[in-house]
C-alpha cells in the first residue's frame, strides 16, 4: 500500500496521491497535505549542541525537491526498514517504520544520562484509506502512539534501572488519510484494529532486529545511537 523507494540517505514513502498527514515530524509538522514522507539518515555525531538542524534539514528537503513532502531524520539504518499491512472489515492500513532503540526510554521517567542528540529513534508513516475529520485522525494517532509502545514493551528491551522500554526520547509517527467524515478511530472501531496492528508488527520486527543486534539491556549512549 506504501510504495517504498530507498536512495541513500533519504528513504521515499509514496502515499500515492496527496494525503491530509498528521505528525510531529521536524518538517513540516501538524497537518500538512503531502503526497511522500521522507526519511533522512544521518549520524548523532553530526548533529551537535550548536547545529540549527531544522534549518540544515528544510535546506535539505528542498534542495533534493522534497520541500512540499513530511520529513523525518533518524541515525537508523533505513535500509532495515519494516513494513506491515493490516485490514479489518472494508479498512486497510499500512505501516512503514524505522526502528532504534539506542536512547529508549521509559514513559514518566527520564534516564540520568542524556543522549548526545538524540537521533536514534522509531519513526513510523501510517497510510490509511478511512476517510477521516481532524479529531478521528489525532485519535488515529493516539493508537499509533498506543501500537509503538506495545511493541517496544514486547520486544523486550530493559533499561539499566530495570525498568522496561517504552520508546525512545525522538519517536515521530506521521499518520496520513484523506480528509473525509469518518468520526471515530478507537480500539473498538475497524480503523483502530487494523491501524493497531500494522504498526504493532512493523515497530515489533524492527525492535526485535535492534535487541538481536545490541543486546535486551539499554546501555549507555554512545556517541552514534541507533
Amino acid at each position: 500500500m506504501i510504495e517504498t523507494r530507498l536512495v541513500r540517505p533519504w528513504l521515499i514513502a509514496d502515499l500515492g496521491a496527496p494525503r491530509r498527514v498528521l505528525s510531529f515530524a521536524p518538517y513540516r509538522p501538524g497537518f500538512a497535505m503531502a503526497r511522500h514522507i521522507v526519511w533522512r539518515e544521518v549520524r548523532n555525531a553530526d548533529l551537535t549542541p550548536d547545529f540549527d538542524a531544522e534549518a540544515w534539514f528544510a535546506a535539505q528537503m528542498a534542495q533534493q525537491g522534497w520541500a512540499n513532502a513530511v520529513g523525518m531524520l533518524t541515525s537508523r539504518d533505513i535500509g532495515l526498514y519494516k513494513q506491515a499491512q493490516a485490514q479489518a472489515e472494508d479498512i486497510t492500513v499500512a505501516c512503514l517504520a524505522t526502528v532504534g532503540l539506542g536512547n529508549a526510554e521509559a514513559v514518566g521517567a527520564r534516564r540520568a544520562t542524556p543522549p548526545p542528540t538524540g537521533a536514534g529513534t522509531i519513526n513510523i508513516a501510517v497510510l490509511t484509506d478511512a476517510a477521516l475529520t481532524e479529531t478521528a485522525q489525532i485519535e488515529a494517532l493516539t493508537i499509533a502512539a498506543e501500537a509503538r509502545t506495545a511493541a517496544v514493551l514486547d520486544s523486550g528491551l530493559t533499561l539499566p534501572d530495570g525498568s522496561r522500554a517504552t520508546g525512545t526520547g525522538t519517536d515521530c509517527i506521521a499518520l496520513a488519510a484523506p480528509p473525509g467524515a469518518g468520526r471515530f478511530a478507537g480500539l473498538h472501531t475497524a480503523l483502530g484494529e487494523a491501524l493497531g496492528r500494522a504498526v504493532r508488527q512493523a515497530v515489533l520486527a524492527g525492535a526485535r532486529e535492534w535487541v538481536q543486534e545490541n543486546g535486551s539491556i539499554a546501555k549507555g549512549y554512545p556517541q552514534d545511537a541507533r
